[in-house]
């Protein structure tokens, strides 16, 4: 049976931590799978003119597709040339609402993430994704500094 890890990426340095703590679990499994998701954070409930709501779509497809070419496509190739079985997911919403959806939907066991990096009044007010996804997530959570 085939476990399957999920890596919560965010195009920063704590993102590639996860990814190598990832890698270095994956290798010590006699067969593990490994899913890299990256949510683009959006909000449902802005308030936008008839025309930037027309122009949206665009945007949010815009996004996916340099958030895959980006970050995820070149995680996934360099999983997949390690030898590792890899794939990848790029969404929009609320990341950790969406990183445990999926991850839930995919069959994950466990997700790695990089530590938070939101500072200042936001992260006091709300507090960060990462921390949200530890209090919220179906599955175990692996935070990486």
């Amino acid at each position: 049976m085939s476990v399957k890890i999920v890596i919560g990426l965010d195009g920063t340095d704590t993102g590639e931590r996860a990814l190598a703590f990832a890698k270095d679990l994956a290798s010590k499994m006699d067969a593990c799978e490994l899913l890299v998701i990256y949510v683009i954070e959006w909000s449902p409930f802005t308030f936008q003119t008839a025309e930037e709501n027309a122009k949206r779509h665009k945007r949010r497809e815009e996004e996916i597709d340099l958030a895959k070419t980006r970050i995820v496509d070149p995680a996934v190739k360099a999983l997949t040339d390690a030898g590792y079985s890899a794939s990848g997911i790029v969404r929009h919403g609320d990341v950790a609402e969406t990183l445990n959806r999926l991850t839930v939907e995919n069959g994950g066991s466990q997700i790695i993430v990089g530590r938070g990096s939101s500072d200042g009044f936001t992260k006091r007010v709300f507090g960060t994704s990462t921390q949200n996804l530890v209090m919220h997530a179906d599955v175990p959570v692996t935070v990486v500094g």
